[in-house]
C-alpha cells in the first residue's frame, strides 16, 4: 500500500494537494486501499470510492481545479480496460435510438423535485448568462433573452425547440416573443413538467425522437442537448435541423464544447451522470454543418458555467434534507462529486460553453451578431 500512496503523492505533488493534509482542497483518506483503486481504475476508481466514503475534501471543486490545471490527465496513462472502452465507441454508435434512452432514464427521469429545487424558476439545466445577473434566475433570463434576440424572434414565427427539458425556453419564448414553439425530448418526466409549465401559450410539447422531424419551422434551437448526440450522428443531427429549417430561417446552438476532438466521455460521469455523452470539440461541430449552413456567429462564455454549477451545487445541498428520502444515501455524494468536477472543468478552461448561430446557404439576408 505505501508504494500506491507515493505514487499518488507524487502526482499530487504539482497541484499542491497533500494526503491528509489540512487545506481545504487536500484530501483525507479514510481507506488506504484507495490509492491501489486510483491507480488501477483511473476517474473511475477516484469518483466511485469518494461516493462509498473512501476518502473527503471539503473543497472538492478546489480540489479538482488544482488537479485539471496541472494536466494531470495526460501524465496518467489509461489501463486496458479503458483502452477497449475507447475502441468501443470508435467502433460502435453509442446513441443509436435505444441508448439514447438511458441517458433519460437514468439522469432526467430521476426526480422532478431534484430539479425544481437545483435549477431554480426557469428549470433550465445549461449555463446562465451572468454578464449583468446577481442570481441564478437573473443569469438563466439573461441566457433565455439572449438566445431570443440572437434568433431574432418575432410574433408569430413557428420554432423548433430539440431537446426541450422541462420547457423553459418555449414558456419564455412563447410569452415574452408571441412565438409558436414545437419542443421534443424523449424523457416522460421532463416532458410530463414542461406541458404544464406551458398550458395557456401556443406551445406543443412532444416524446418524440429529433430524427423522426420532418416539418417546416422558421427558427431551430438547441439548449444543452448536443451533448447527448454522439460524433457518429453529429452530420445526421445537422441534417436533421437543415431539413426542419426554412431557407430564410436561423439555428441557434447552444453545447459545451471541449478544446480536443474525442470519441469518450470521462468514465466515472458516462457510467453514474450522462451515459453515452460526449463533448464535441469545435472541429467535430464545423466538420458535421459544414455541408448544410453558414457559420454567423460563435459566442464562447464557458466561465459562466463555472458559476452556474456552484449555485446549483449550493441549492442542492440546501434541498438535501427535503429530498434525501427519495434517494439512496450514496446519491448525496455523487451528485456533489458531479457538480464539483465539472465546475471545475470550466474554471480550468478544459471544457467551454458555445452558442454557435448558423443560417442555411440559400439566405441571403445576412445576420448581425448579438451580444
Amino acid at each position: 500500500m505505501g508504494t500506491y500512496r507515493s505514487i499518488i503523492e507524487t502526482l499530487l505533488q504539482p497541484a499542491g494537494i497533500k494526503v491528509n493534509g489540512d487545506q481545504p482542497f487536500d484530501i483525507i483518506v479514510h481507506d488506504e486501499r484507495l490509492f491501489r483503486r486510483i491507480l488501477q481504475n483511473g476517474s473511475l476508481g477516484l469518483g466511485e470510492s469518494y461516493t462509498e466514503g473512501w476518502w473527503d475534501c471539503e473543497a472538492l471543486d478546489q480540489f479538482f481545479f488544482k488537479l485539471l490545471d496541472t494536466d494531470i490527465e495526460k501524465k496518467v496513462r489509461g489501463n486496458v480496460g479503458l483502452l477497449f472502452q475507447a475502441l468501443k465507441v470508435r467502433l460502435f454508435n453509442q446513441q443509436t435510438r435505444s441508448k439514447a434512452m438511458e441517458v433519460a432514464d437514468k439522469h432526467y427521469n430521476i426526480s422532478n423535485a431534484l430539479y425544481q429545487q437545483m435549477l431554480g424558476r426557469y428549470m433550465m439545466y445549461s449555463c446562465g448568462y451572468w454578464e449583468d445577473a446577481r442570481s441564478l434566475d437573473e443569469a438563466q433570463e439573461q441566457k433565455l433573452d439572449l438566445i431570443c434576440r440572437k434568433l431574432k424572434l418575432a410574433p408569430g414565427q413557428r420554432v423548433l425547440y430539440i431537446g426541450c427539458g422541462w420547457g423553459g425556453f418555449a414558456w419564455y419564448a412563447a410569452e415574452k416573443y408571441q412565438v409558436e414553439v414545437v419542443g421534443v425530448t424523449i424523457s416522460d418526466e421532463q416532458a410530463e413538467i414542461a406541458k404544464e409549465r406551458c398550458k395557456g401559450f401556443p406551445v406543443e410539447i412532444r416524446l418524440q425522437d429529433y430524427r423522426d422531424l420532418n416539418e417546416q419551422f422558421d427558427r431551430i434551437v438547441s439548449i444543452g442537448m448536443f451533448e447527448h448526440v454522439g460524433h457518429k450522428n453529429y452530420k445526421k443531427y445537422m441534417e436533421v435541423a437543415s431539413r426542419n429549417l426554412k431557407k430564410d430561417g436561423i439555428f441557434l446552438l447552444h453545447t459545451i464544447g471541449g478544446n480536443e476532438s474525442a470519441v469518450s466521455l470521462d468514465p466515472w460521469i458516462n457510467r453514474y451522470i450522462f451515459p453515452n455523452g460526449l463533448i464535441p470539440s469545435a472541429a467535430q461541430i464545423t466538420s458535421a454543418f459544414e455541408n448544410y449552413f453558414v457559420l454567423e456567429d460563435w459566442h464562447n462564455f464557458g466561465l459562466y458555467y463555472d458559476r452556474t454549477l456552484m449555485e446549483w451545487l449550493r441549492k442542492f445541498k440546501a434541498a438535501w434534507p427535503d429530498l434525501q428520502n427519495n434517494f439512496h444515501s450514496s446519491f448525496y455524494r455523487m451528485w456533489v462529486y458531479y457538480l464539483s468536477v465539472c465546475a471545475a472543468s470550466f474554471r480550468a478552461r478544459k471544457n467551454n460553453l458555445w452558442q454557435i448561430v448558423l443560417t442555411k446557404r440559400e439566405n441571403l439576408n445576412g445576420y448581425i451578431s448579438i451580444r
